[in-house]
């Protein structure tokens, strides 16, 4: 493994709140955003470094494997760091859940006000992960990936589009915001690498074709 790094939760939510509503913004916005992943050089090059390896089974799998939304700190559990970390004006209750706040999803620019309109994306899903490498790891390790907020792993998108993208990898599905294809391939590139994942030949390519837009 090339990188160990501790992390805590986070995916898709589902919370209760007031009534939520979508604008689609007129140009693409500042997101706040998870740190960010190497720029497009060293993606590339990080990208050449990745196995390539036809992409293992399914078989096993299972979202329990990758126990997520972990607590952080006192009443906060990953998803709802992720819910502080990349919202604008978001309070919390003692709970830690939002009570207000909006959110900006990188993946279609539609901004919404309701924390259930949320889910926190693994950039490399964790079916996808599995079938990577993932399924030799030890529960600690799956854990580590599916709670990391030290890397570009996890983000706040629309409920919606986070569906519509599944466990898919970028040569199947790719945001429907195209000015956010360069971020997402340096994203998805910089978890694979920092965990050892592989990367079937499809998915090179399309990662290729994505940094092209950088």
């Amino acid at each position: 493994m090339r990188h160990r790094r501790p992390a805590f939760t986070a995916a898709t939510v589902a919370l209760a709140g007031a009534a939520a509503f979508v604008t689609a913004l007129p140009a693409p916005p500042a997101f706040a955003a998870p740190p960010p992943p190497p720029d497009k050089s060293t993606s590339v090059s990080h990208l050449a470094a990745l196995r390539v390896a036809s992409e293992g089974s399914s078989s096993g799998y299972s979202r329990d494997k990758f126990p997520h939304w972990t607590t952080v700190s006192g009443t906060c559990n990953t998803r709802e760091e992720v819910l502080k970390r990349d919202g604008s004006n978001v309070q919390v209750g003692t709970n830690c859940y939002p009570t207000s706040g909006s959110w900006v999803s990188p993946y279609d620019g539609a901004t919404w006000t309701n924390p259930s309109d949320i889910d926190i994306d693994h950039m490399v899903p964790l079916a996808e992960a599995w079938r990577s490498g993932a399924s030799n790891w030890t529960t600690s390790l799956r854990q580590q990936f599916a709670n990391d907020l030290t890397s570009s792993q996890l983000w706040a998108v629309t409920d919606n589009v986070n569906q519509e993208k599944g466990d898919k990898d970028p040569a199947e599905w790719r945001p429907p915001l195209t000015s956010f294809h360069c971020m997402y391939a340096r994203s998805w590139i910089d978890v694979k690498y920092r965990y050892d994942l592989s990367v079937d030949s499809a998915e090179k390519s399309a990662l290729t074709r994505l940094l092209d837009t950088c």
